[in-house]
């Protein structure tokens, strides 16, 4: 076996893993049930710092790190998108308690495609035929939800595009991810630490009060927030360096897949009509959007040679 098709099967692996940990994220968060979202997403941040710092000592990226805060261009693009990441982490823990899960799944389904009309947008770059018709198909599908869920398309949309802002944002700003995100958590460190002390040691009502030490497993799983948010990217980094892109596209739907059947199968949310009709449709356009992606590409690398 050649070191190429070696490391092909590993990154092919490493994205397999990544994207498991993001599609059974939601049980992560409906073990959490008692924790108010806002508290899970403290945790979140405060714990992910120190263990971002030690992921980039291991893999000697800290001079990497000081290089990005260096840059005030870099620096003042993350400080935006932590606070897209923030929001999308708030709504998708709120919405996960709330059991919205389908209505979250369908925001990452969507986002893909929102992020293909902001670069049209912002970045100038140019849509084929097809990819214009999956977005259609997909505003379509959207349409036809909101006559009857528009209770909960909002989830959708405000996860679509936090999502959408967020990887437009850093794909403007040059920064790895794993830095990237040690920087935006840092950003969000010290409000969050702020707010569980104030909830902690604060005279507050007894809803708001802190969580953290009521009991062990409580304490474990928000604990284990940080590892939630770090593992998962740091192996999809490292598929993206042996993978074809094209492939790489196509993975980003599974997270979203298992978020959807867990919805559906493990916690029986209703599957209505125009909720079957709507995933239909997305699930259509994605799968032009993608074939359009991979044989687009295949037909221009056929042109230059």
């Amino acid at each position: 076996m050649t070191d190429q098709a070696s490391g092909s099967r590993l990154g092919l692996m490493q994205a397999l893993l990544a994207c498991a940990f993001w599609g059974v994220m939601p049980i992560y968060f409906k073990l959490l049930q008692s924790v108010a979202p806002l508290e899970v997403v403290a945790h979140r941040v405060i714990w992910s710092v120190p263990l971002l710092l030690v992921i980039l000592y291991f893999r000697k990226n800290l001079a990497g790190l000081r290089a990005s805060w260096a840059e005030a261009k870099v620096r003042n693009a993350l400080l935006g998108s932590s606070l897209l990441i923030a929001a999308n982490w708030l709504i998708y823990v709120w919405a996960v308690q709330s059991d919205h899960i389908l209505a979250a799944s369908l925001g990452y389904f969507i986002s893909p495609l929102l992020s293909v009309f902001l670069a049209k947008i912002f970045l100038k770059e140019q849509l084929s035929r097809n990819q214009w018709i999956a977005v259609g198909i997909a505003a379509v599908g959207v349409s036809i939800l909101a006559v009857e869920a528009w209770q909960t398309l909002w989830i959708s949309l405000a996860l679509a595009g936090s999502w959408g802002f967020y990887g437009l944002v850093r794909k403007v700003a040059v920064v790895g991810p794993i830095v990237g995100l040690t920087i935006e958590t840092s950003f969000l460190f010290v409000p969050f630490l702020l707010f569980i002390g104030w909830i902690t040691f604060g005279n507050v009502p007894p809803t708001t009060t802190a969580h953290f030490g009521d009991t062990p497993s409580i304490t474990m799983l928000l604990l284990g927030g940080a590892a939630v948010t770090a593992a998962p990217l740091t192996l999809f980094a490292a598929a993206v360096k042996t993978m074809k892109l094209s492939t790489i596209g196509l993975f980003q739907y599974l997270a979203p897949t298992l978020q959807f059947l867990i919805g559906v199968f493990i916690y029986r949310e209703p599957l209505t009509t125009s909720h079957l009709i709507c995933f239909i449709l997305i699930w259509s356009s994605l799968a032009l959007f993608s074939a359009d992606a991979i044989f687009g590409k295949s037909a221009e690398k056929a042109a230059t040679t």
